[in-house]
């Protein structure tokens, strides 16, 4: 499912216009993204918990070359389903 799959669900199941649904998905994607831009998390009982955890730095190899490189530490979001959604599963 793409974003325009998931705008025409939501409009459809909340009967809202098209315009409206991605208004509101619009707004939900920025409000979790704001959140994780703080260091906080977002947990939607039922659905699941987006959080930001710290990847350290690391070892890789370059695929071409195989010589060694250096990886970054990085920031990086996280998604942990909720069990009503792992059930569903």
């Amino acid at each position: 499912m793409n974003k325009s799959e998931l705008i025409e669900h939501i409009a459809a199941q909340a009967d809202l216009s098209k315009a409206a649904a991605g208004r509101a998905l619009d707004a939900l994607t920025g409000a979790v993204r704001t959140a994780l831009k703080k260091g906080g998390s977002v947990t939607i009982t039922g659905f699941g918990t987006f959080a930001v955890t710290k990847r350290a730095a690391r070892t890789g190899r370059n695929p071409r070359t195989g010589a060694a490189i250096k990886i970054k530490a990085a920031k990086v979001p996280k998604f942990k389903p909720g069990k009503a959604l792992r059930d569903a599963l």
